[in-house]
């Protein structure tokens, strides 16, 4: 399973590593995903939620 998030769907992003000499060389950006108990409909289940949506209460924590 990918860590995407479940509330907004934020995931990997892709980009440059710039060096002093202006060299590009591929890298990724990890968004900040944490594995969550989360409460929906009832049942309480473990999650990845990023931590925009936790810090705006979008999700309902276990």
């Amino acid at each position: 399973m990918s860590k995407v998030c479940s509330v907004c769907g934020k995931g990997k992003l892709s980009g440059n590593l710039v060096s002093h000499s202006n060299r590009k060389t591929p890298r990724l950006y990890n968004a900040n995903v944490q594995k969550v108990r989360v409460v929906e409909d009832g049942k309480v289940s473990t999650e990845y939620v990023c931590a925009r949506c936790l810090k705006s209460k979008k999700v309902e924590r276990a």
